[in-house]
């Protein structure tokens, strides 16, 4: 006889339910991995075949019960496999993360030596030459998170090309699409590009839109890290919705933000733009709720004016932690030489301004991403604290939206941007990604000095029906490890 599966019971918690509805009273049950039933009083009226003896019922009043949040916007290809407790995620109540952006993804390349940006995710050799190898892999290590990928078109160039300081020939061109699109057969959700950096900043606007029509034909999507943030911040847009247009795709702007003193404010001319985009294209952002950016050392981001926290240095690991200018002092030296004699290393860049922040995070096409470089020394405390700190700063504090519309944010809208089935909402047929947690407390305690703490008022986290995190005052605690590789949804 086949064992009977487990039934588990969230009663008597505000159900909100990630679709931007209000929240009501009620339970949430589940059997097994999927989601039988939602409503009020559902242990005096079970489904037929459940034992209310062996049901595990956990009593929520005064907590929210929510789907799990998906972090649209993650550079955790590695760590999945290389922690796969994956605490800094799951600890905020993270049940699925996009991995992938910028470019920059683990497949499909093999190399015993990589080099910046590829570096970003924290290892020297790429070691799967197919996405299934790398679905394999994330399979075979059984992360406490689900894992969606997209393709980085930065790693189709470094997988295809000699050189990458000019645009792809034809044949090079090719090589990309056919990596691509096996990659798209093998169930990516869609291709990101990093035009920013150096890496892939001489690739036209066609060598991307020819790579995004394949997305179109498997119906994916398209993520950018737009090729200015900064003076050409307008154009940047104009480019990434032309390319995603012609393609037939709908596009992702990632990290939305306007960089540099010179440009703050001008969130007022990019929005708007956005919409009216929005108005011909499927077309969303996501954005992390800070006003310091973080990625490699770059003169090009050496101002004079931003502070720059070091996250890492290869040739002085002993100035993680530190402000740049301080280091530049003590060596008797201009803040850029600084950074020439660093590198290779990482920063946190506090480049934006709070007013920029909260306009992009309270737009109504706005998803929540952390952005998290898992890998670095001194790493940015979105990495651990991004979605509780939305709920702490901008909905609890400054009132930028209603519970439910942060919610949302961080579930039913980046499912459907991204393409994740079956997720991001807690609706009858659904997986049982879960969190519960309570709207009081729910906070960041990771800071820029001390960036590794675990968020408060995370109680319970459940990964496909599985009970994988419970928040403690003492220790926070990783259960089980039910996460999947996931496929790009139909």
């Amino acid at each position: 006889m086949a064992e009977r599966a487990q039934a588990t019971l969230l009663e008597g918690g505000l159900v909100v339910d990630g679709t931007g509805n209000p929240g009501w009273p009620g339970d949430v049950l589940w059997v097994g991995d999927r989601i039988v039933a939602l409503g009020e009083g559902l242990r005096q009226r079970l489904p037929e075949g459940i034992d209310p003896a062996a049901l595990d019922t956990i009593g929520c009043h005064g907590k929210v019960i929510a789907p799990g949040f998906i972090d649209a916007h993650t550079h955790d290809d590695a760590i999945v496999m290389r922690d796969p407790l994956c605490l800094p995620k799951i600890s905020q109540g993270i049940t699925t993360v996009v991995t992938g952006n910028c470019g920059i993804s683990l497949a499909p390349y093999r190399t015993a030596q990589s080099r910046p940006p590829l570096t970003l995710l924290g290892i020297d050799s790429f070691l799967h030459a197919t996405m299934a190898e790398y679905r394999a892999a994330v399979d075979a290590a059984q992360p406490a998170l689900n894992v969606a990928s997209l393709v980085g078109h930065t790693t189709l160039r470094f997988a295809t090309m000699d050189a990458l300081d000019r645009a792809a020939t034809g044949d090079e061109l090719a090589r990309m699409g056919a990596l691509l699109d096996d990659c798209m057969k093998e169930g990516a959700h869609g291709l990101s590009s990093g035009l920013f950096y150096e890496e892939s900043f001489a690739a036209p606007a066609e060598e991307v839109t020819a790579l995004a029509r394949i997305v179109a034909r498997h119906g994916g999507v398209y993520a950018t890290h737009l090729r200015s943030e900064m003076a050409a911040i307008i154009e940047a847009i104009h480019e990434a919705g032309d390319s995603a247009f012609d393609a037939g795709v709908p596009l992702v702007i990632s990290h939305h933000k306007c960089a540099g003193p010179a440009n703050w404010g001008r969130t007022r001319e990019t929005l708007p733009l956005i919409d009216a985009l929005g108005g011909r294209q499927d077309i969303a952002l996501d954005v992390y709720p800070y006003v310091a950016g973080s990625t490699v050392l770059r003169e090009d981001l050496v101002d004079g004016v931003i502070d720059i926290l070091l996250t890492w240095s290869d040739p002085h690991p002993g100035v993680t932690g530190r402000m740049l200018a301080d280091v530049a002092r003590e060596w008797g030296v201009d803040q850029q030489e600084a950074c020439r004699r660093l590198q290779p290393g990482g920063a946190c860049y506090f480049q934006m301004n709070e007013e920029d922040v909260e306009r992009v995070i309270a737009h109504p096409r706005t998803m929540i991403g952390s952005d998290g470089l898992p890998h670095d020394r001194h790493p940015h405390p979105r990495l651990w604290g991004a979605f509780p700190r939305v709920f702490a700063r901008y909905w609890r504090e400054r009132k930028l939206f209603t519970l439910e519309q942060a919610v949302h944010k961080m579930t039913g809208m980046t499912a459907r941007n991204l393409r994740i089935a079956d997720r991001g909402q807690l609706k009858v047929g659904a997986f049982a990604d879960v969190v519960v947690f309570d709207p009081a407390t729910i906070a960041d305690t990771a800071t820029y000095d001390r960036p590794r703490s675990a968020s408060t008022g995370i109680e319970r986290v459940f990964v496909n029906g599985v009970c994988a995190f419970r928040g403690t005052e003492e220790k926070p605690e990783v259960l089980a490890r039910a996460g999947r590789m996931l496929t790009r949804a139909a």
